[in-house]
């Protein structure tokens, strides 16, 4: 059995917004990470920084499909998709899979902690884009060592 973290979410914008709020930097800072050194392009090597959580993480880009599919590698094992479905209202659906890892003790903590940030992804993208409020915005302040 393999483990795959899943999150999907509706988004009332259209598939061309959706898509370039995921893979241009100046649009994915305003609600996921804090920084990143490009945009998102098949075969690229990026870099994003968590604001909330220390370190860089290398981001490896395998596979774009303008307004409809996104892939990339940040750590050896699992791979993130990210699916777009355009509806018959103009809104978006976005699909997110990370996975697969083997089923053990440490890979359900990931499953668990992975499930929710990427539900967490969604959430700050919709609200974001819907209605320009940054959700993770001191978010994790009580993170910090004090």
């Amino acid at each position: 059995m393999k483990l795959t973290a899943k999150a999907t979410l509706q988004i009332q914008k259209p598939i061309q917004e959706v898509f370039e709020a995921i893979v241009n930097p100046d649009k994915i800072t305003k609600y996921f990470i804090s920084e990143s050194s490009g945009r998102m392009e098949t075969g690229k090597e990026l870099t994003w920084e968590f604001g909330d959580f220390p370190g860089k993480f290398p981001v490896s880009v395998t596979e774009i499909q303008p307004n409809r599919f996104i892939a990339f590698v940040w750590d050896e094992e699992t791979v993130v998709r990210i699916t777009l479905e355009e509806q018959p209202d103009k809104s978006t659906v976005v699909k997110v899979t990370e996975g697969d890892k083997e089923l053990n003790e440490k890979n359900l903590t990931w499953l668990t902690d992975n499930t929710f940030g990427w539900g967490n992804f969604l959430d700050c993208m919709k609200a974001y884009l819907e209605y320009g409020i940054q959700l993770r915005k001191g978010a994790f302040d009580y993170m910090e060592p004090s």
